[in-house]
């Protein structure tokens, strides 16, 4: 054997029959089932938390949901809400459940109010069949408008879809102007709006006012003077771009003249909407004296 071959089998003898130390752990000697059940233990501990963490979202979740049912809508979503309450709660008397066929109103007002700029407002029209209801516009939100309309009323005045797009344009004009709102805004209505009734006593109190003047401005009060005067300049003012409008406009308030003066069903009209032939007299234009 050479020299070189003979040190190597030396030094891998020498390594080999070296006895292990007593601090080196054998490898036979070490315990894995104990190392096997730590692991198990600590992913069995993992799910534990996962499932505890589940179940108290659930909760939340769950008490979350109990509790908004009894939010108060904020005021952006207040108004519309009412308004179609108060129409079920009256529903014996708008009597709005019946069979109708389609009169092309809707389509007729959208191209109208696109015809006056007013795009992406979503709208209701209610044909109710009370003779004590004639129109009306209903406090809503600001992306969505509410209207009711007499289908005796209608009939009576022989209305044409053209004439009912201008008449529920008028209501329009009076909601915008904020005339019914202001009026159906009770104390305490503005700190009511958005809060949460749970494990309170609720304000029957507040909405049973808000309903009385409901009711009050749509069957007894209406509009007075001055709130029908801006609405009447208001639609003389956007109608003059269309003079065949503004005199469409013009003619059924002649026929609102004739209606009262003629039906004695129809009086009450004029507590509602004061005085046509004041609006006629407004819409004509101011004849200077010439000195």
């Amino acid at each position: 054997m050479k020299l070189k071959n003979k040190k190597i089998f030396i030094l891998f003898l020498f390594f080999f029959l070296l006895p292990v130390r007593s601090e080196e752990v054998s490898i036979d000697k070490v315990d894995f089932k104990s190392i096997k059940d730590v692991l198990k233990n600590d992913r069995l501990e993992t799910v534990v938390k996962g499932k505890k963490k589940k179940r108290s979202l659930k909760k939340m979740k769950t008490e979350a949901r109990s509790k908004a049912r009894f939010n108060v809508p904020p005021e952006e979503f207040f108004w519309s809400f009412y308004s179609e309450l108060w129409m079920v709660k009256n529903a014996t008397i708008l009597k709005w459940n019946f069979e109708k066929p389609d009169y092309g109103l809707a389509s007729t007002f959208k191209d109208f109010l696109e015809k006056q700029g007013i795009l992406e407002v979503e709208f209701k029209i209610l044909v109710v069949n009370s003779p004590d209801i004639y129109h009306f516009a209903l406090p809503s939100n600001s992306n969505e408008l509410i209207f009711m309309i007499g289908l005796p009323f209608i009939r009576s005045m022989d209305l044409s879809r053209l004439e009912i797009s201008l008449i529920l344009f008028e209501d329009y004009l009076r909601l915008k102007n904020g005339f019914f709102k202001d009026y159906a805004r009770v104390k305490g209505l503005d700190k009511f709006f958005g809060t949460n009734f749970k494990d309170k006593d609720f304000n029957h109190k507040l909405l049973k006012e808000v309903e009385k003047r409901y009711d009050n401005m749509i069957f007894d009060k209406g509009f007075t003077f001055s709130q029908q005067y801006r609405a009447t300049k208001d639609m003389s003012n956007i109608l003059k771009s269309d003079m065949k409008i503004w005199n469409s406009y013009y003619l059924l308030l002649k026929k609102k003249k004739e209606l009262v003066e003629r039906n004695i069903l129809f009086k009450k009209y004029l507590k509602i909407y004061p005085s046509p032939e004041l609006q006629l007299n407004w819409m004509n234009p101011v004849k200077k004296k010439i000195l």
